[in-house]
């Protein structure tokens, strides 16, 4: 008989859908903690880009992998997945229920799935001859190697594309056959929060709108004078993408900025939404009614869970 599998569950679902909320709720309700699946929010310093739980909500329920590194550090998926599965199991051993929460797509998918990554070193003459050439090159020549990869892989992240081809290039097979599938850890239930296309575009804006307020280009601006560089901000998301380029003077107005950065996020969002569409396992919440429809699936799935 094969050993009972620990439960976990995953609160997921795109840009400004209301995961952390949803995760901090779901936490007090079931004297859990969360574990981040944000691959920004493990960098000090991006707090207001990544929209970072406050320290008071911190306060409220432990959450983990926040603020690990700093930001001109590299953190890989292969340590992300190490981390997570330390914080699930210490969690587990203090009879908490842990909570995975994030919008990244494959940091979800390496602790759920156990997924053997690829166990290639970094090589940093081949990093440096791909970051010189354009993303678009880029995207070109890892859907000829690796059509799989260039369709699940997170496209305006210059970083992942580049890892990506490193792989391709050093043993010379796709990336996307190296990343075979081990016997999950948890029994996971995957919960996703989904809107109206319409109205999660609006959340989004708002979200901007709201950054930009609290001081986003502020937060940019202290990056760079702590010597984050700007190509390094290019592979640190979106919004620190499009900031830094207008502070380099790139768009002619922060009001133009702002809306391309809309725009880009609406694209990315859709993305992000086609690979979990692909995962038939998730349970999809109406963002409307989220915490309702969440709280009873939850205590069945933890029930029958006990009872197995």
């Amino acid at each position: 008989m094969s050993e009972k599998k620990p439960p976990l569950i995953v609160v997921l679902g795109p840009t400004a859908s209301g995961k952390s909320s949803l995760g901090i709720t779901l936490a007090l309700h079931l004297h859990g903690e969360i574990v981040s699946a944000d691959s920004r929010q493990v960098y000090r310093g991006l707090d207001i880009g990544t929209a970072k739980v406050t320290q008071e909500e911190q306060a409220r329920v432990t959450h983990h992998l926040l603020n690990v590194v700093a930001p001109d550090d590299i953190y890989t998926v292969s340590q992300f997945q190490r981390a997570a599965f330390s914080a699930i199991d210490d969690i587990l051993a203090r009879h908490h229920q842990p909570l995975l929460v994030g919008g990244s797509p494959h940091y979800i998918q390496v602790v759920v799935d156990n997924l053997d990554i690829p166990r290639v070193a970094p090589q940093p003459q081949l990093r440096i001859q791909l970051a010189q050439r354009p993303l678009s090159d880029l995207l070109e020549e890892l859907h000829a190697r690796d059509p799989k990869s260039f369709a699940e892989i997170d496209q305006s992240n210059p970083r992942r594309v580049i890892r990506a081809l490193e792989v391709c290039i050093s043993t010379g097979q796709p990336f996307s056959e190296q990343r075979g599938r081990a016997n999950p850890l948890y029994n996971s239930l995957l919960l996703g929060i989904q809107w109206a296309r319409d109205v999660l575009y609006k959340r989004i804006d708002a979200r901007v709108d709201e950054r930009m307020q609290e001081g986003m280009v502020r937060e940019v601006q202290g990056l760079l004078d702590t010597g984050v560089s700007h190509e390094r901000l290019e592979a640190l998301g979106l919004e620190y993408r499009f900031v830094a380029r207008w502070l380099r003077g790139e768009f002619s107005s922060e009001e133009l900025m702002v809306e391309r950065l809309k725009y880009a996020i609406h694209d990315f969002t859709r993305r992000q939404l086609s690979w979990f569409r692909r995962d038939p396992r998730i349970v999809w919440l109406d963002g409307t009614r989220a915490t309702q429809e969440a709280v009873p699936l939850v205590e069945d799935f933890l029930k029958r869970d006990e009872n197995s």
